[in-house]
């Protein structure tokens, strides 16, 4: 597909939360057609007849059948591999919502499917395509910060008990880090840089589940900052990123900061957008100075699901690429095995030899 008047023919993979919201977005704007939905669970089927769409309960069997020009991958993180893999054997373009799998050794394969057979494939790092976040990584990129030393991200909410209803949740993979905290490690690489190694804490002492509920970490840049990121979805807190952007209406929006990054000529607070300066350069008695960036708001999720159009069209390349997704997966299986370990991790390290 080529011509950007035509509608893009999109096919779902999952049709849980995620599944549902990117439906939504489908059938709300003239630039898609949903096409079709995939889901083995006998509650999907229901779900998806009320969208007067076909229902299949295998991935492969869908892309076969209605011959999709993109697909979104919704599944839970187990089975983004397979469905994955099904789209780029048939030379569909696919979304994968994030992580891009639940294994490193996953999204390398995936990763090694899509360029032996040259089709894109887009990480649902959904936040990178917010405007806020945007204008955030401009800032910086432009030196206002100056060198960058010490970066602080914080993502503390509590979610209910009915969450953990769904058996994947309470699994290794299915925790705060791997559902949330993934959001944040990603966009502190984007904002900040690569991170070479990290040590990390975590606990399940809050729900006793076989996953982590909270967690503490230590992350090294290569640019020499130093970092932390404090994590829990068991806290009553309003310091995450849903709560404090406004990016989800579900939750209540509280003006927060939950990202802190400090260099030598100021500091950027996160969602706020506040800069931060010391007006004479820093010594003992001297006032601060502040003022806060300026962005258009839009829906990220929405933008993401417009650039994947251009992605499928062919007229842009994938903003967040497989191998992206790969690397932000590779720093949040870093932060368990140092868990497990007590030692820290380069999650370059687990990207060749996961």
């Amino acid at each position: 597909m080529t011509k950007s008047s035509t509608r893009v023919r999109i096919a779902l993979a999952g049709v849980g939360a995620f599944g549902r919201r990117y439906a939504a977005y489908l059938r709300s704007r003239p630039e898609f057609e949903l096409v079709a939905a995939a889901d083995p669970a006998p509650a999907a089927g229901v779900h998806v007849a009320s969208l007067g769409i076909p229902h299949f309960a295998d991935c492969r069997r869908m892309i076969a059948a209605v011959r999709p020009d993109g697909i979104v991958i919704a599944t839970p993180n187990s089975l983004h591999e397979e469905g994955a893999l099904a789209a780029i054997e048939a030379g569909v373009p696919a979304l994968i919502e994030k992580p891009v799998a639940d294994r490193i050794e996953a999204a390398r394969r995936i990763a090694s499917a899509a360029s032996a057979r040259g089709v894109k494939v887009l990480a649902g790092h959904h936040r990178r395509h917010n405007p806020l976040l945007k204008a955030a990584k401009a800032f910086i990129d432009q030196g206002a910060l100056g060198r960058m030393l010490a970066v602080t991200a914080i993502d503390l909410r509590r979610k209910p008990s009915a969450y953990y209803d769904a058996a994947w949740r309470r699994e290794p993979g299915g925790g705060p880090l791997l559902i949330n905290g993934i959001h944040d490690l990603d966009c502190l690489r984007w904002l900040c840089g690569e991170i070479d190694s990290v040590y990390a804490v975590t606990a399940n002492r809050a729900r006793g589940f076989p996953v982590e509920d909270t967690g503490g970490v230590t992350l090294s840049f290569r640019n020499g900052a130093i970092g932390t990121l404090t994590i829990s979805d068991a806290v009553q807190a309003p310091w995450a990123w849903e709560i404090a952007s406004g990016e989800e209406p579900d939750y209540p929006h509280q003006l927060e900061d939950c990202y802190l990054i400090g260099g030598t000529e100021g500091a950027l607070a996160i969602p706020t957008l506040t800069h931060w300066r010391n007006e004479r350069g820093g010594g003992r008695g001297d006032p601060f100075i502040s003022q806060r960036l300026h962005y258009v708001p839009a829906d990220p999720w929405l933008a993401q699901l417009l650039h994947f159009a251009e992605v499928v069209r062919g007229t842009a390349e994938p903003l967040v690429t497989i191998e992206e997704g790969a690397r932000t997966l590779a720093v949040a299986h870093a932060i368990a095995r140092s868990a497990e370990s007590g030692l820290p991790v380069s999650p370059d390290a687990l990207l060749q030899h996961p």
